[in-house]
């Protein structure tokens, strides 16, 4: 019997994109705009710089976000969405809709 979600599946291949841990956060963070790595590492409370170099490397290989170096003093490289990385939007508020609606736990009882 034949899998029903092989890796042709378009659902899958999109879990595989926006499935690894701290990615959709990601790329939420920067439907706000360009943001440099120092902000995203702040906003991601946890992530560690290797974490978050790993995840920006990959949503470059996807072409979901664009890196722009400056060539200033200090250095400065932002990072933001593509049109790709702008079209998952609406599956990320999906997700945030979704989390408040069903994953939000209820407040204690106070006696």
């Amino acid at each position: 019997m034949r899998p029903i979600h092989d890796e042709s599946c378009s659902v899958a291949a999109c879990a595989e994109i926006i499935g690894a841990k701290w990615t959709a956060l990601l790329v939420h963070d920067l439907s706000e705009g360009p943001r440099r790595f120092s902000e995203l590492e702040h906003s991601c409370a946890g992530i560690s710089p290797r974490t978050l170099s790993e995840r920006l490397r990959a949503l470059e290989d996807e072409r979901i976000v664009e890196r722009h170096s400056y060539a200033e003093s200090p250095p400065r490289v932002e990072y933001e969405l593509t049109a790709k990385g702008d079209a998952l939007l609406p599956i990320i508020e999906e997700m945030r809709r979704f989390g408040h609606s069903w994953l939000v736990e209820e407040p204690a009882a106070v006696s």
